[in-house]
């Protein structure tokens, strides 16, 4: 149920009341039986497909320009993908997987238990509001856990109706959104929550991470970072130009994952500028009042973006616009992909993550040199190798580290129901996606189960000969 807050006092008073009921309920009953859990999951997946145009209208009214189609490829069709994979394997992942027991303690017998943490909350991000507000919580419902969601303000329309939605699809014990702005963030983050998991920005997440570390809160965070794409030199520009494009321009660039700058050999570099020019005008036949080509999402990361460009200009930066058009303006926060050479190390384009649709291009003459500017940096949430050379990918492989990697193509390994999906380092910690998120917010509890015919007692006290012949016997096995 829904309760109208008209002051800050009363937004925090409700807050810590709806964490209250869901804690209380943990406690009373920790277990969470698989019936239950797949009904939650279900009435999730009800609530996606009864409301899906719904949902894609709000996304669109929150970023002013964005077509339906993007929104059911990178939120709805994601999140439907990932529900039904946790409906199809919560019976088998909730399951106590027994363990070998060692030879001087057996007959006993040992197995890991997967139960529910408790309460966890989720912190969604304005990018992709659906998918990253709902797919965390689905994995946590699926673990058995109750759950508090804390959508992005920047996206209010969506977050006020995935508000609504789940509001009257679940009891406030179980799942419960709080809306509200940076102070309500701080205030969420400080709540003793049994796993807290954040996506966003890196500077965001350290205050979540610090406000977390105050009640030993386990957490999860996805931050994305400078994501680099290496194009080898047994690479065709032409050949990977409309992967690289697509994976940079999704969602106008404003993709934790995207292809954040581009290394190849310098001499390619005019080869590419062409390739990317020709990859972006079959991908977007025009930028102006194109719903595909979305939107900045509003006008403080506009302008921040306006900035980083005039700012490379001004230090000697050569831009060059790719876009296929330069008729009509547009919607006004519709930015036009830019490619950017020689940017200054220190420049913000080279600093920070972008976080849109400009690509800059740096001169990398090896797979050293690539490994070299890579890990002179924090480690990225993803990386990107282009190339038919098997002993320069696994230079690339074996010599740096990344949340993931997508080989000979971007984006796609996030769609790999299968595989973990998370970050290192600066870009995060931790997983969701599949049996490994299913796994991180569960407590995996070991049970060891005595034989009646106990051998443990030769390791009592008092310690004598017998003990010494013992030892001695089982240290030629260990």
């Amino acid at each position: 149920m829904t309760i109208a807050c008209d002051t800050q006092e009363q937004h925090l008073d409700r807050l810590q009341e709806l964490f209250t009921l869901k804690h209380q309920a943990t406690r009373s009953q920790p277990e969470t039986p698989l019936a239950l859990r797949k009904d939650r999951l279900r009435r999730l997946r009800t609530l996606v497909q009864d409301n899906a145009q719904a949902l894609t209208e709000a996304v669109q009214q929150d970023f002013g320009m964005r077509s339906a189609a993007l929104t059911e490829i990178a939120d709805l069709f994601v999140l439907r993908a990932m529900l039904h994979q946790l409906d199809s394997h919560v019976e088998q992942w909730m399951q106590p997987r027994a363990v070998s027991t060692p030879f001087y303690l057996q007959p006993a017998k040992a197995c890991v238990m997967r139960q529910p943490l408790g309460v966890v909350g989720v912190m969604s991000p304005w990018n992709y509001p659906v998918q990253l507000a709902l797919g965390p919580v689905a994995t946590a419902l699926a673990a058995g856990n109750r759950v508090l969601l804390k959508p992005s303000e920047h996206t209010p329309e969506t977050s006020g109706l995935l508000a609504r939605l789940i509001h009257s699809h679940f009891s406030d014990e179980e799942l419960s959104v709080h809306l509200g702005g940076a102070e309500m963030a701080q205030a969420f983050a400080a709540l003793p929550f049994d796993h807290l998991v954040f996506t966003g920005s890196t500077a965001t997440g350290r205050l979540v991470a610090q406000a977390a570390a105050r009640n030993l809160t386990p957490t999860t965070l996805e931050l994305g970072g400078k994501s680099p794409c290496i194009v080898d030199a047994s690479a065709s520009v032409k050949e990977v130009a409309l992967k690289i494009a697509h994976g940079k321009l999704l969602n106008a660039g404003q993709t934790c994952i995207a292809p954040d700058y581009l290394l190849l050999p310098k001499a390619q570099h005019d080869a590419l500028a062409q390739a990317m020019r020709e990859a972006v005008a079959r991908l977007f036949p025009s930028i102006a009042d194109n719903p595909d080509y979305a939107a900045i999402i509003n006008d403080a990361q506009y302008e921040r973006l306006q900035k980083a460009i005039a700012e490379a200009r001004s230090r000697g930066a050569h831009i060059i616009d790719i876009g296929p058009d330069s008729a009509g303006k547009g919607t006004a926060r519709q930015l036009r992909p830019l490619l950017a050479f020689d940017v200054p190390e220190d420049c913000a384009l080279m600093r920070e993550e972008i976080f849109g649709p400009i690509l800059p291009v740096i001169a990398c003459e090896s797979p050293q040199e690539a490994i070299a500017h890579i890990n002179a940096r924090p480690r990225p949430l993803a990386l990107y190798w282009f190339g038919t050379d098997a002993k320069a990918q696994e230079r690339i492989l074996s010599g740096t580290v990344s949340g993931g990697v997508c080989i000979n193509d971007t984006l796609m390994h996030f769609a790999h129901e299968n595989l973990p999906f998370g970050g290192v380092g600066h870009s995060g910690w931790g997983a969701y996606h599949s049996e490994s998120g299913f796994a991180r917010l569960s407590m995996e509890k070991p049970v060891f189960t005595q034989s009646r015919f106990n051998v443990g007692e030769v390791f009592y006290p008092p310690y004598g000969p017998k003990f010494g012949q013992i030892m001695a016997m089982i240290k030629r096995f260990v």
